[in-house]
């Protein structure tokens, strides 16, 4: 837009004052603008995958698993606790009961934000009892660990108050999860304006799929993937068999991520996003091999940045 002012000032031969003007004229605009929060920054690979080795270490040392009711799911809970609290979260641990064994969820609330519209993201920290659980779901957690560190890093001030959580006992039913949400207080469920599940977001064959729930929610992860030039598609092999599924029963918008599990990649999927067609998308989904070595870091990388990336934008 041109400013009619400078162009006055320069026909009668005041190029300075037209100068001044007209930078006085954009600062105005400038100020007047809406202002618009900081795009998330870039989740760094090797942070994420720091953890995922960490988790690796816990499992090896504890049974060769992190399951609900063994040692290596406490250590695992620790281990992320700590790691909050010197980022400056205020944690609170829950306990419950399941299987006879003692069960834990993570919960990590940022300060700041308006208490009135939570945006919480998710994943599940247990492993099954037959493996370590590297991509089921070291990566969820490790991916969601690393955005809440990141939030601190920035010492980001969002609009809305971010709240961060790790579950129990999802390998055997959603325990952990469904104990959170059934013991909310009505107001405080619908507090919650967005819960984000990250369930496996870095399988070896990956797809990319999005959940198909919130439309807001899903647009923002399309939207992050569109970005990129990488195509999505309708998650439906894990629909309602992850946490985001008592949120979804309990009213709250609900979205998520998700590389695949045991289901094959088919030549259509594999044309598009690469890998091999007809094999798992993880091979190793439940079992002693899901290790460090059962990444794909790409995947990893593009998921962890999309996690942030929707903390971000709905947040604000």
């Amino acid at each position: 837009m041109k400013l009619s002012v400078s162009a006055r000032a320069v026909a009668a031969g005041g190029m300075a004052t037209a100068l001044l003007l007209a930078g006085g004229a954009v600062a105005d605009a400038a100020s007047s603008a809406p202002s618009r929060a900081a795009a998330a920054p870039d989740i760094p690979l090797a942070g994420v995958k720091a953890h995922l080795s960490q988790l690796q270490s816990i499992a090896t040392a504890n049974g060769g698993n992190r399951a609900h009711g063994r040692p290596g799911y406490k250590a695992s809970l620790d281990y992320l606790k700590a790691k909050l609290d010197a980022a400056g979260y205020t944690t609170t641990v829950q306990q419950f009961t399941a299987s006879g064994r003692t069960g834990y969820n993570l919960i990590a609330d940022w300060p700041g934000g308006d208490p009135n519209q939570v945006v919480m993201a998710g994943s599940h920290l247990d492993s099954v009892s037959s493996g370590p659980g590297i991509n089921d779901n070291g990566s969820g957690s490790a991916a969601v660990l690393e955005t809440a560190l990141a939030v601190s890093r920035a010492q980001y001030k969002p609009a809305k108050h971010l709240r961060f959580a790790w579950w129990g006992a999802e390998e055997i039913g959603l325990v952990g999860s469904r104990h959170y949400v059934n013991r909310l207080a009505t107001g405080d469920r619908s507090r919650i304006s967005a819960y984000l599940n990250f369930d496996m977001v870095g399988s070896p064959n990956p797809g990319y799929f999005v959940y198909d729930d919130d439309p807001a929610i899903e647009k923002t992860f399309k939207d992050y993937f569109g970005g990129l030039g990488v195509p999505t598609e309708i998650e439906t092999e894990g629909d309602g068999r992850s946490d985001h599924a008592p949120f979804k029963s309990a009213g709250v918008p609900v979205g998520g991520l998700f590389t695949g599990a045991s289901r094959a990649k088919t030549a259509a999927q594999a044309a598009k996003w690469g890998g091999t067609a007809g094999q798992a998308f993880d091979r190793c989904y439940h079992s002693s091999c899901d290790t460090t070595a059962n990444i794909d870091d790409t995947a990893l990388n593009r998921n962890s940045d999309a996690v942030a990336h929707a903390v971000w934008e709905l947040s604000e």
